[in-house]
């Protein structure tokens, strides 16, 4: 039985979540960061109930105006690692860090290594990695928008901790210092040239390789965050990866394209999807099972969670079919919901009969 104090705590969570997003889905755990936090984060954990020893991780970072239990719901990065066995964590921004809930990936004390919002999400890592067991070489980090930028931070600033990212919709690292900067960037002005791009990116730290591997995925019809930003991405991480600027394979998927990098050994190391006639958000597959569309969850016929997943190595051959777009090969059932624990009293039934009541639990 859960304790009153608890309760009471959880109670307090809830209601202290940001206003007109939803309220975080009550099978994530709350985390604490394992230090200072200098951002000021809270970070939220889905734990399968089955995983290996030494499991993976996927960091992800939700977009403006959404918090780790909206994006989680409308992602479904959590039923996906219920069914794979691997961890994911969500930080969260709050409103007195952004009065519009985006990470601040153009501020510099929150951008630079062991500073600000990038510390506190390393904090966060590191109390889930010791916490869990966390296998280090498979930790891997994902945003959309100013999440997406925000998760290039990380790449940048921390490689070595990361054995792949992905940018949804997402921005460069480094390429504004201030709120009208940030602004020229979305809509795809005067955005660094490519050699100032990759000099960012190696001035970041002091890591010399091996370098995570990259997926960017892009609208063309994307009017909040220009698609030249997705080229800029690409071509900054070009450079560490020793890659040409032509891709050395392009696949049609449906309407969408992907087009694929590989390296000296022909192994996939960077990737671009290119979303044709697809808005800004996070382009989902929702015949699979796993996920929700809502505002800036935009249904694509196209997976950006499986798809993610499946080039970072996380899914078995059963996902793989389903991550296959050209096929649309179906499991013959859709993945489980994770659940939170029943209650096993009648005084928990009546608190979080009343939570659900006042909005504050689903």
């Amino acid at each position: 039985m859960r304790s009153l104090s608890d309760t009471l705590e959880r109670l307090a969570r809830l209601s202290n979540q940001p206003e007109n997003v939803a309220p975080v889905i009550n099978w994530l755990v709350p985390v604490e960061p394992s230090g200072s936090n200098p951002g000021q984060l809270s970070g939220f954990l889905a734990i399968p109930s089955v995983a290996p020893k030494k499991p993976a991780l996927v960091v992800v970072l939700h977009g403006c105006q959404q918090n780790a239990g909206g994006y989680d719901e409308g992602s479904g990065w959590s039923r996906l690692a219920e069914e794979q066995g691997f961890l994911v964590l969500y930080p969260q921004q709050s409103r007195s860090n952004n009065p519009n809930l985006c990470f601040n990936w153009f501020s510099p004390q929150d951008t630079a290594r062991d500073a600000g919002e990038a510390l506190s999400i390393r904090q966060l890592i590191e109390t889930v990695v010791k916490a869990h067991g966390v296998d280090p070489k498979r930790i891997f980090v994902t945003g959309l928008s100013a999440g997406g930028a925000m998760a290039n931070v990380m790449l940048a600033t921390y490689p070595e901790l990361f054995a792949g990212g992905a940018i949804v919709a997402g921005l460069p690292f480094g390429v504004a210092s201030s709120v009208s900067q940030a602004f020229d960037c979305m809509r795809g002005q005067r955005l660094p040239s490519e050699p100032d791009l990759q000099a960012r990116l190696r001035d970041a730290s002091d890591h010399d390789g091996p370098w995570p591997k990259l997926s960017v995925w892009h609208g063309d019809s994307d009017t909040t965050v220009h698609e030249a930003n997705a080229a800029a991405s690409l071509a900054q991480w070009r450079g560490v990866h020793e890659l040409s600027q032509e891709p050395n394979r392009m696949e049609q998927i449906g309407r969408h394209q992907r087009h694929v990098w590989t390296d000296r050994h022909g192994a996939e190391v960077m990737e671009f999807f290119q979303l044709s006639g697809m808005g800004h958000g996070t382009p989902l597959d929702p015949s699979l099972g796993y996920e929700q569309p809502g505002p800036f969850m935009l249904d694509a016929g196209l997976s950006a969670t499986v798809g993610t997943a499946h080039f970072w190595g996380l899914v078995t051959k059963e996902a793989d079919r389903q991550a296959a777009p050209a096929s649309k090969a179906k499991s013959k059932a859709a993945p489980a919901k994770p659940q939170p624990p029943a209650a096993n009293n009648s005084i928990q039934t009546v608190i979080e009969q009343a939570l659900r009541s006042a909005g504050l639990m689903r």
